[in-house]
């Protein structure tokens, strides 16, 4: 990861709108070159993203997401209460799939879209997968869920049916880790 100093100085900043599940910012800024500027973007806690794997594909889910308009097929995430990001895969997998992991291997940090918010992701892979109940909250009750081999996988991120930019991102970092 890149450190660098900012090249872009906060002037001022302020809360244009919060709710429980976010808050967007405005900031007056000032560019390398002392031009004046604005920024409003959005302020979440990161969240986790599980890939359960198993038998050479994944366990998968999908749901209605409202800011889209339509279902989506997705790795299992979120942001379940937990002492750490850990805690917090292992508790988000159950609740959504069912599936308790005997291991969790994390493969990385990602911004989850660096030009509108601060949020990013932490990627795991779930493995030694035993069955159970889902316990998913109030406002999962559509949610379904299947197994796939990676190949499908692989020609629902052609065909669309796996447009979540966090769970084709966490796919490549997948196979790029796992050799």
């Amino acid at each position: 990861m890149t450190e660098a100093q900012p090249v872009i100085r906060q002037v001022s900043s302020r809360i244009v709108y919060s709710n429980p599940w976010m808050t967007v910012r405005e900031d007056a800024i000032e560019r390398p070159d002392g031009s004046p500027g604005l920024y409003g973007y959005v302020v979440r806690p990161d969240f986790v993203l599980i890939v359960p794997e198993e038998d050479d594909g994944f366990h998968i889910v999908e749901e209605y997401r409202y800011p889209i308009g339509r279902r989506s097929w997705s790795f299992p995430q979120g942001g379940a209460e937990a002492d750490n990001h850990e805690d917090e895969a292992r508790r988000e997998l159950v609740e959504e799939t069912g599936l308790r992991a005997e291991r969790l291997r994390y493969l990385g940090h990602m911004d989850s879209a660096h030009g509108m918010t601060d949020q990013g992701l932490h990627v795991y892979v779930a493995t030694g997968l035993t069955k159970g109940e889902p316990q998913r909250e109030h406002t999962e009750q559509d949610m379904r869920q299947r197994w796939v081999h990676h190949t499908e996988f692989e020609q629902m991120i052609l065909d669309g049916a796996v447009s979540d930019s966090s769970s084709v991102a966490a796919y490549l970092l997948w196979r790029l880790r796992r050799a």
